[in-house]
């Protein structure tokens, strides 16, 4: 009996030690989204959820976000590795802080194209970027649309608009009540929530920016300076077990809404599989990403919008294209070929 009270508790002891060595080997990385748990962050849920961040010895912790200005703040402070944020919000923290030692650079791009748009209801009339001049549209004042605008009003000769700020939630309610004649946000956030206010898809006016001339990247996966430099094996990893994810996320959006699901209860299923298929079909899988290559950007591409943002946000100092974008840690061409090829 007491022999096998030692042989059980010396298994036990194994099996401790063998458990402590290996979450001793994982790397922990807290990690910042954008926005709260919507579809679209079944992009990093599902990688946490099928253990591939696991599996790449990465003990990885997703957090909901209230916004990408606060993703680069928390990244920058240390108080996060690696986060998910717009590249204009990233271009204007580096333009306006250019003494602050440890701003994040980009590292892998997913939305390959800005995913802003100006929304009108088309009973009031407005039918192209033109007719914007003299009309009151509504935002939040860090909403990247609306910080962008000046880009998109250049690009298609817009005479002077009015502003009206208001909190994130009322956006699309003031439009729907008539309070703002057109309004800017992500066409995947504002244009289901519109609907969820009672207006049907068919009668709402969409211009997305990147139809409109205006070719901004969107959101950029960002890493400190810290791990970069200090665990670059981690941030190599923690790419090549997202694209893996992600690849998943884009082969079946509708199985990576559960994921979504699991992180919060509340989320309506079918609106978040629709937002997060209209992410994939308008900045994640459009024309540009399947011809630059999911991950990746074009160096001329990547200037043009550091020159456009610099005079759009009137930022500081301008834009160095070169400092806030590190493709050293992407994956293989080969892994990064997940793109499924547009239905014909």
């Amino acid at each position: 009996m007491k022999k096998r009270f030692l042989l059980k508790t010396t298994a036990a002891l194994v099996a401790a030690c063998t458990l402590g060595l290996a979450q001793a080997q994982s790397t922990p990385i807290k990690f910042q989204l954008d926005w709260r748990f919507e579809g679209p962050s079944a992009l990093f849920l599902t990688p946490v959820a099928k253990g591939y961040f696991k599996e790449a010895k990465l003990d990885v912790t997703v957090d909901a976000g209230n916004g990408s200005g606060g993703a680069v703040t928390r990244v920058a402070s240390g108080s996060y590795d690696i986060g998910f944020a717009d590249l204009a919000a990233l271009m204007e923290f580096h333009a306006n802080n250019p003494d602050v030692p440890n701003k994040p650079v980009a590292i892998m791009m997913v939305y390959n194209n800005t995913p802003a748009s100006v929304m009108a209801l088309k009973k009031s009339g407005i039918k192209t970027p033109a007719d914007l001049a003299g009309k009151k549209l509504g935002a939040p004042v860090f909403d990247a649309g609306r910080r962008a605008f000046p880009i998109f009003q250049k690009a298609n000769n817009i005479g002077n608009v009015a502003w009206t700020a208001m909190d994130p939630p009322l956006r699309e309610t003031m439009l729907v009540r008539g309070d703002v004649d057109a309004i800017t946000g992500f066409t995947f956030t504002s244009l289901l929530n519109i609907e969820a206010r009672g207006v049907k898809a068919d009668d709402v006016v969409v211009m997305q920016y990147p139809d409109f001339g205006v070719k901004l990247y969107g959101n950029a996966i960002i890493a400190s300076p810290k791990i970069i430099k200090e665990n670059p094996a981690a941030v190599k990893a923690f790419l090549a077990a997202f694209t893996k994810g992600a690849k998943d996320v884009i082969a079946n959006p509708a199985a990576a809404i559960a994921d979504v699901k699991a992180r919060d209860g509340i989320i309506n299923v079918a609106l978040e599989t629709r937002r997060l298929q209209l992410a994939i079909d308008t900045v994640i899988n459009s024309a540009s990403a399947r011809e630059e290559g999911f991950g990746q950007i074009k160096g001329p591409r990547l200037s043009l919008m550091a020159s456009q943002v610099s005079d759009a946000f009137n930022t500081k100092t301008r834009v160095k294209a070169d400092d806030i974008w590190n493709g050293s840690f992407l994956p293989t061409s080969k892994e990064l070929d997940i793109l499924p090829k547009p239905k014909k």
